[in-house]
């Protein structure tokens, strides 16, 4: 038997993204958002709405990084999630963050966030929030890389967000091979 909730953002994984900019004046900001994925081998969807000050933010420069939320950094993905820059304008320090330039855009990778994607702005829509960037390039941290130097995501721990429940889950085990078990069939 199967329950019915009717529409609801229920998809896992749900990535939480870290969405980083500067603002016009180089300070350095960070949001979270569960709503974005990958759309094209070079395009990273996000849902942004208007009035967020990171939005703002990758208008005016267009360009903004998106890094994967790690189980080391729960809290301040939170925390970047929860509080509005328009409020606070210094959270992305409060949030115990520190910017790196990127070689790749005008955006602010972050040091303590060991996965990001590099994007310039393609193309925004105020009305429906959706956001699209080319992925010009994808930097990790070496920590997070196994013995051939490919990202392990066991290393990686990124979260996922929970919207049933309001919590965050880890990801990382490794059940099987993409584009080979099921050859086997």
């Amino acid at each position: 038997m199967r329950k019915n909730f009717g529409a609801k953002p229920y998809l896992y994984p749900q990535p939480v993204l870290i969405i980083a900019a500067y603002g016009e004046d180089d300070t350095p900001n960070a949001m979270t958002a569960a709503w974005g994925c990958i759309s094209s081998m070079e395009q990273v969807y996000i849902i942004l709405s208007a009035g967020h000050k990171t939005t703002k933010n990758i208008l005016a420069k267009k360009a903004f990084t998106v890094s994967m939320a790690d189980v080391a950094h729960t809290t301040e993905a939170d925390y970047v999630g929860v509080i509005s820059a328009n409020n606070v304008p210094d959270k992305f320090a409060k949030a115990g963050f520190h910017a790196i330039n990127s070689e790749f855009v005008d955006a602010p990778l972050i040091e303590e966030l060991p996965l990001a994607l590099e994007c310039t702005l393609e193309s925004y829509d105020e009305v429906t929030g959706a956001l699209i960037g080319k992925i010009v390039n994808v930097s990790a941290d070496e920590k997070i890389l196994n013995e051939t130097g490919k990202i392990d995501p066991e290393k990686l721990q990124a979260i996922t967000l929970d919207a049933a429940n309001d919590a965050y889950l880890v990801l990382g085990k490794k059940t099987g091979n993409a584009f080979k078990d099921g050859l086997n069939l």
